[in-house]
């Protein structure tokens, strides 16, 4: 599997395999080889110098090989901090879409996105049918808060019709075994998308679209707490929550 994580912060940063090949003084075909698998890994002082370079962390880099890093667990659950949510790549999308062997919950106001760029429909079809759950939060058009939402973003009326438009869409995979979809009106302060135990978490700030914020990756540990956190917020809105009418 592709180190998206590592060719994603080359691009952030503007660099290509020979520029980064050079500034840490390795073979340009040793780079490729670090994106073209993630399990292969520079030693560290290596990795040190790639962080350095990108301006991040070894860690945001190849969380495997955070078991020799001086850390905790609560900064070992943080994979990755994306700038926003747009600056997450298709190929990240896709594999943690299509990785999903267990369970994948959404909460949003609409979503659709995941839809419209990454078939989100046929892939909850076919992986329904092997067993994966869904839990699906989308919001109620006509909730106070989505109104709200919308004026705040300066798209009156624009929030509503995704909204719908997301509805219709799950209306195709909403009596399907194993699949969830129910709306909601809460504040929404967060837009969470788990696929079995790696969580994104996207922020929102007042007057801001939804892909210009910030995006938290978790991943689930025994000893973290902020995938546990973000996950009962889920749970308190999934349970307050009216599900869908089903045929």
């Amino acid at each position: 599997m592709a180190n998206d994580r590592l060719r994603t912060a080359m691009i952030a940063a503007g660099l290509t395999v020979d520029v980064l090949a050079t500034k840490v003084g390795v073979d340009p075909k040793t780079v490729e080889r670090w994106i073209g698998n993630e399990t292969r890994k520079p030693h560290r002082t290596t990795r040190q110098q790639v962080a350095t370079v990108l301006r991040t962390r070894e860690m945001d880099l190849w969380p495997a090989a955070v078991s020799d890093l001086p850390s905790n667990g609560h900064e070992n659950e943080l994979v990755q901090l994306y700038p926003s949510r747009s600056s997450i790549t298709g190929p990240t999308w896709q594999r943690l879409i299509g990785d999903v062997s267990e369970q994948m919950d959404v909460l949003v106001f609409s979503g659709a996105f995941l839809v419209e760029q990454y078939n989100l429909v046929p892939v909850i079809q076919r992986k329904a049918a092997e067993g994966v759950r869904f839990r699906l939060l989308v919001g109620d058009e006509a909730a106070p808060a989505v109104v709200e939402r919308a004026v705040d973003e300066g798209t009156p009326g624009g929030l509503e019709g995704r909204v719908q438009l997301m509805r219709r869409y799950l209306a195709e995979v909403a009596d399907l075994d194993g699949v969830e979809v129910r709306t909601h009106g809460t504040i929404l302060y967060n837009s969470l998308y788990r696929f079995d135990e790696d969580l994104l978490v996207n922020g929102h700030a007042h007057g801001a679209l939804a892909g210009q914020n910030p995006v938290l990756h978790l991943k689930r540990l025994p000893d973290g707490h902020m995938w546990e956190h973000y996950m009962r917020s889920f749970e308190r809105v999934w349970n307050q929550a009216t599900p869908e009418p089903t045929e």
